[in-house]
């Protein structure tokens, strides 16, 4: 049986990591400026967070929910502390898609309605309901599309309370940043006047931080920026480190009954303990704030490189957007100078999403790194 075709797949088999490397079969090793679509926040291979999982192997991997768990109990207290929101409730599940779906589908479980409002450019997941809020054609089949959703411009405030003033809308869903598109940051304005008007029209609001959220911004939430507080957080990728795990930060005016939701394998043993470790270990050694003081450097040392013409995001999320597609220059990157990057629906934008436990000496050396492959792409 050979695998269904629908990765592009660079020429490189990893074989190891540590903190901010990889290591290819050949024994290359690689910085990782990427971290696998923002999935690792602590680092690669952190010795506590293997010492964790492998601890809890050995006791209980794996059963469902049908038992008492306690570290899911664990969890949901380190996240609600860390994160500010205490009073809020957690679902866990299994990815980024499965948080969107479960979001939006206790939104149309409150409001009885079943029209979603999202924003051009937005990626939100792959699973029907996901997609269907995810402005690609190219992901979103005949079944998909059955779902209602409108899709709007975020400087069109004007549409945005036109049509909520309708009456029909569920839900109101955007990402922290999004991040596929480029790392395009919504900004303040928009922020406030959309969840201002989803209170005065009665309509859920959702921020969707799966890649944006975890400290990657140099705050826990990217929102939290913002004097907002949505009714409905979704997170996914650096909550576990590689390890699968999702959920869904609920605010407490929606009521659980038993059977509203449901997953097999979210919020298992395993995949908890990942989840508590990682917390753990972002409070420790103050990976927030480190992501926040290396952010700005990396930000002011990009400045300095003409051939960069715009700098988006914050934190350790961010998009270089050059007046040229950037196809060429990932390649160099990843195969001659040994760096990890990313590219974006912009082929012109080059995003980077290195480990929040980056420090001067790596930044240094992406930045020779980067410099090294422009002047390459000037030679050929």
């Amino acid at each position: 049986m050979e695998l269904f075709d629908v990765y592009p797949i660079l020429d490189i088999e990893l074989t190891k990591s540590k903190g901010v490397y990889v290591f290819d079969k050949q024994g290359h090793m690689y910085l990782d400026f990427y971290g696998g679509h923002a999935v690792i926040s602590i680092g690669h291979a952190h010795p506590n967070y293997v010492q964790s999982l492998t601890e809890q192997i050995h006791k209980i991997p794996y059963y469902s929910n049908s038992v008492f768990i306690f570290q899911k109990k664990k969890l949901a207290h380190l996240l609600g502390c860390i994160s500010g929101y205490k009073n809020y409730s957690l679902f866990l599940c299994n990815s980024g898609t499965e948080s969107n779906e479960n979001a939006l589908k206790i939104a149309s479980f409150y409001t009885g309605k079943k029209k979603i409002i999202a924003f051009k450019g937005a990626f939100h997941g792959r699973t029907s309901g996901s997609v269907s809020v995810t402005d690609n054609y190219k992901f979103v089949s005949p079944f998909d599309a059955q779902h209602e959703t409108l899709f709007i411009d975020y400087k069109d405030i004007e549409m945005l309370e036109k049509k909520l003033k309708q009456g029909d809308i569920c839900a109101v869903i955007t990402e922290g940043i999004q991040g596929v598109s480029g790392i395009i940051d919504p900004g303040f304005d928009f922020f406030c006047k959309a969840w201002s008007l989803c209170k005065k029209y009665h309509t859920v609001f959702i921020i969707d931080e799966v890649q944006s959220g975890y400290g990657r911004t140099g705050s826990f939430f990217s929102h939290q920026l913002y004097p907002i507080k949505p009714d409905l957080i979704t997170v996914a990728k650096g909550m576990g480190n590689g390890f699968p795990i999702g959920g869904v930060l609920i605010h407490p005016k929606f009521k659980p009954y038993h059977g509203m939701l449901g997953t097999t394998f979210g919020g298992n043993h395993l995949a908890c303990t990942a989840g508590i470790v990682v917390l753990e270990i972002i409070k420790k050694e103050n990976l927030i704030e480190n992501a926040k003081k290396m952010g700005k450097i990396l930000f002011q040392e990009l400045r300095m490189i003409p051939k960069i013409k715009k700098i988006r995001g914050r934190g350790l999320m961010l998009g270089l957007e050059f007046d040229f597609p950037i196809h060429d220059l990932k390649n160099i990157l990843i195969y001659k100078e040994k760096v990890f990057v990313g590219i974006s629906n912009n082929s012109c934008v080059l995003r980077l999403l290195p480990p929040l436990s980056i420090n001067v000496n790596h930044i240094k050396l992406f930045l020779k790194k980067l410099r090294n492959a422009l002047a390459y792409l000037d030679e050929k």
